[in-house]
């Protein structure tokens, strides 16, 4: 194997890795958040208690969450093709990651929002601050840090779903090395690819300890 033919390859699908589960994060995030404020707004603590309205988003959460994203790859392959017109593809690939990571994202807005001092919502309250802005303006910037790490989290788990959508055509690094890795036993391929997505997960944690470290300090 000649490693200087394969670099261009290897760039490419780098890039397409990157794309895919960049837009499948940002997705993620305008879907994730609202699920996640209205999960805790909702509860029997929350600020508009709905406990009905809660225990079925949970429901829904919790079934999403429970199932692989290998089988909700396929399961999903309808819809994605409708959505988008193919089911293969880095773009096809993004329906499947963002409705596989909402849910999780969903959960980790809920558990980081669950953090903020109630006393700190008690006295937005007290100053007549409306649901809105109690959220705009204490539990969101408070919760901010944690929110930054969830988002880095997140990233980090749509590298390795990426990774498995290789196996019907996503596309990507995990494409890569499924195809030539793994099939056609190129043992390089896959240690490379390997490699390139392993500095891609920590390049990704170390911004968003560095994001949430300076906005924790401000």
């Amino acid at each position: 194997m000649n490693i200087g033919d394969w670099l261009p390859r290897l760039w490419q699908e780098s890039l397409t890795t990157i794309y895919m589960v960049g837009v499948s994060t940002l997705f993620t995030v305008l879907f994730g958040l609202p699920l996640g404020v209205l999960l805790i707004l909702t509860d029997e603590n929350g600020l508009i208690p709905r406990p009905g309205l809660n225990r079925v988003l949970s429901f829904i959460v919790n079934l999403a969450r429970s199932i692989p994203f290998i089988i909700l790859l396929v399961l999903l392959i309808p819809f994605t093709r409708a959505l988008v017109g193919t089911s293969i593809g880095p773009t096809a690939t993004i329906v499947p990651l963002t409705l596989a990571a909402v849910p999780f994202f969903g959960r980790v807005v809920e558990s980081t929002l669950r953090e903020v001092p109630r006393g700190l919502i008690e006295a937005a309250q007290s100053m007549g601050s409306s649901i809105w802005q109690t959220v705009s303006k204490v539990l969101i910037p408070e919760s901010m840090p944690g929110l930054i790490l969830g988002v880095a989290l997140t990233f980090i788990s749509l590298v390795g779903y990426s990774a498995m959508a290789g196996a019907v055509g996503g596309g990507g690094l995990g494409d890569l090395a499924i195809r030539y890795g793994y099939i056609r036993y190129e043992t390089e391929v896959m240690l490379i690819t390997v490699v390139l997505l392993l500095i891609l997960v920590q390049g990704v944690q170390w911004l968003g300890d560095r994001l949430a470290s300076r906005v924790s300090k401000k």
